[in-house]
């Protein structure tokens, strides 16, 4: 899931990080042919194209795999990609905005709609979840590129809104987390790099406005829910307004 440091830490103590690496390199490489195939195969002139890259190479992704992606992606029989978001609710009432881009509607909406009902979930009309979240910029640098106070104030000179910290998990650096206006990603991606050097990654992203914390059962079921999501060939991103506590996760993942 984008974006939860906790997810990302139970799918690692699950034994499931090999796994969500070749997915993260999928979508990656998805994203990169849609790009160049929309804006053209420079990302000097193509900006999203040029987010795309960048992403990829904050993920190790290999040189030769993103020069496919591009090639991919000015080939004749790359299929129509269509943008949907979709949004439903999980146990507690956890809100969840999912992104996919897809070349058959039918069969992202049916998939997503499956993954909500066989696990605690259901679908919600376009908006439902929405308002509970604010769309911003968010960008994403290892820990080791300086201690917190040096990233807040470069941040606050960029122009960013708010910095976080993310502990990360086993064999698993941690990560400062930037947030700008969506509108002032390029320009605040820039200035940190200029400075900090290249990010691990810079998106728009569905931030939550408040968190709901779940635990026991529910926390069971909205894990398997997540997994499920994520799990799916069309499905992009997955955001949600959920918390569990470490000693929850621990419980989890054992």
């Amino acid at each position: 899931m984008a974006g939860h440091s906790k997810w990302a830490n139970i799918q690692h103590r699950k034994g499931r990080q090999d796994k969500a690496r070749a997915k993260l390199f999928s979508k990656l490489s998805k994203e990169i042919t849609i790009a160049s195939k929309m804006g053209g195969p420079d990302p000097d002139m193509n900006p999203r194209l040029r987010l795309a890259v960048a992403n990829a190479k904050g993920q190790s992704m290999p040189k030769d795999n993103i020069e496919r992606a591009i090639k991919k992606g000015q080939g004749g029989d790359v299929e129509e990609y269509f943008e949907i978001r979709y949004e439903g609710f999980g146990p507690a009432g956890v809100g969840l905005i999912v992104e996919a881009s897809t070349d058959n509607k039918n069969r992202a909406a049916s998939d997503v709609r499956s993954a909500f009902s066989k696990n605690g979930g259901n679908m919600g009309e376009t908006g439902s979840v929405s308002f509970m979240f604010d769309q911003v910029g968010e960008i994403r640098f290892p820990l080791s590129i300086g201690d917190e106070e040096a990233v807040l104030e470069a941040a606050i000179e960029a122009g960013a809104e708010d910095v976080t910290q993310e502990e990360g998990g086993e064999d698993e650096e941690g990560e400062h987390v930037i947030y700008c206006a969506r509108e002032d990603l390029a320009e605040v991606s820039e200035a940190l790099e200029g400075r900090f050097g290249e990010a691990k990654s810079a998106n728009i992203i569905w931030r939550p406005q408040n968190l709901i914390e779940v635990d026991g059962d529910k926390a069971a079921t909205l894990m398997k829910l997540m997994e499920a999501l994520e799990d799916l060939d069309d499905v992009s991103n997955v955001y949600a307004n959920f918390d569990i506590s470490e000693d929850e996760m621990g419980k989890l993942a054992s």
